[in-house]
């Protein structure tokens, strides 16, 4: 079982954490972030460091009280940090552009794909085979960056499509041919 909920999150000093009416508000050098806690959720701050407690020791609790310790700590670094993702387009004609704030991709359709990036969330193409999506909501981020990927996602034969940066696309050997042909 893990017990990261258990473990403390050390603030930095530039970031400050409030719990009041049921939600957490964090406040960074990149902005605010604020999420509601569950009930039988408890956040504590002393010294610099929040505690996340449960109610009880029951299941749910315990994987609740794990699941707000992340949520937290994603915030903390979201504010300070920030969070980046980077995709790769691969194929014969396949590219990226912006088109102002939004992102215009040219995937072998009939039809350009545009993207509408949501609040928060900056998309740059460093290269035209290249999308990078910044922001300091993690789930925003990744959430973003799947559905971009699952416009094409890179098929097992080629290779082509659009995967994340470094993901490894396992090939498949194609049609053998006959024997005696």
């Amino acid at each position: 079982m893990s017990r990261i909920g258990r473990k403390p999150i050390a603030v930095p000093k530039e970031v400050t954490v409030e719990i009041k009416n049921g939600k957490v508000v964090v406040k960074g050098p990149k902005g605010t972030m604020e999420k509601d806690l569950n009930p039988r959720i408890t956040v504590e701050s002393k010294d610099g460091v929040l505690h996340i407690g449960r109610v009880t020791n029951i299941a749910s609790d315990k994987a609740l009280q794990g699941l707000f310790r992340a949520l937290i700590a994603n915030m903390i670094k979201g504010v300070t940090e920030g969070y980046v993702k980077e995709l790769e387009i691969i194929g014969v004609g396949f590219k990226a552009q912006m088109q102002g704030a939004n992102l215009n991709l040219a995937l072998g359709f009939s039809h350009p794909v545009i993207i509408v990036p949501p609040a928060g969330i900056k998309i740059e193409t460093p290269k035209n085979t290249t999308v990078k999506i910044s922001g300091m909501d993690n789930e925003k981020v990744g959430e973003i960056a799947a559905k971009i990927r699952a416009i094409y996602p890179p098929e097992p034969y080629k290779g082509k499509g659009v995967r994340y940066s470094g993901e490894i696309v396992r090939k498949k050997v194609g049609k053998a041919q006959a024997a005696g042909k």
